[in-house]
């Protein structure tokens, strides 16, 4: 009589034992950063947006509003694009962030592409818009190559997302959209690091006055507002499999010895 194969049993130190983790840390990592960004987002979304919706550009210039004074007495088609990037690129900072929540993602997907949907014809707007208003920034040649690039970016990562999910690639598509929403995100961001860079000039002796240190502070974020997003989104791009930029490099070439012959 064969013996029967030794079953592991719970009481067996000997046993294989498999066990089941779950990645808690991530996970609420991953929970707070979402929100994070959805308050953040909404927030900045109605502080930047509803002033311009409630007095006009003289009223605002006068109270020394953002950077309402530059665009108060320019041609109403700069004012016109004001407006529009204004109210496209609130409303894409509002919804972009839905669009990467999964629950509604999996169990919703009408939602989810009408979301989407909107959240892309936002993005054109506000970039093309942009693309009027960087000639005039405040921040002069910084703010024409920082802000311009910026505007090329997201229009340009708007459409890749767009024909990646039309050709069904979603992990493309995915990617795609982590980038844009890191350029869409810049609105939170530029406010973040103007107001370190006001602080650390204002702060430590208080010799430079709150208007001098605004200038200074806007002639550099046009860059920094979006540059260090793209970083930390490829890594996170990556961190999650998907689809990613890498350097190509080209493939070693064998040795030929002198005579010309391998």
């Amino acid at each position: 009589m064969t013996s029967a194969s030794r079953q592991p049993r719970h009481d067996d130190p000997d046993a294989p034992t498999t066990r089941t983790t779950t990645p808690r840390a991530p996970l609420a990592a991953t929970r707070a950063g979402w929100t994070w960004i959805v308050l953040s987002s909404l927030a900045i979304g109605g502080f930047a947006a509803v002033p311009y919706l409630t007095a006009s550009l003289a009223e605002l210039a006068d109270a020394g509003t953002g950077v309402a004074g530059n665009y108060d007495g320019r041609p109403p088609a700069v004012q016109a694009a004001l407006y529009a990037h204004i109210v496209a690129g609130g409303l894409a900072l509002v919804v972009g962030p839905f669009q990467f929540w999964r629950g509604l993602r999996d169990r919703h997907r009408g939602v989810h592409r009408v979301i989407g949907r909107t959240y892309l014809a936002a993005v054109a707007v506000g970039g093309l818009s942009g693309l009027v208003l960087a000639p005039v920034s405040e921040a002069g040649l910084a703010g024409f190559f920082g802000f311009g690039t910026l505007a090329v970016l997201w229009l340009v990562t708007a459409g890749r997302a767009y024909r990646a999910i039309r050709r069904a690639d979603v992990a493309g598509h995915r990617a795609w959209m982590m980038r844009n929403f890191a350029l869409t995100y810049a609105a939170v961001t530029l406010r973040l690091w103007l107001g370190v860079l006001i602080a650390v000039q204002v702060l430590p002796e208080g010799g430079i006055d709150a208007g001098t240190a605004f200038a200074n502070a806007y002639a550099v974020v046009p860059f920094l507002a979006w540059l260090p997003n793209l970083v930390v989104v490829e890594w996170l791009i990556r961190r999650r499999g998907l689809p990613s930029f890498r350097i190509a490099t080209a493939p070693d070439r064998p040795s030929t010895p002198v005579g010309g012959r391998v």
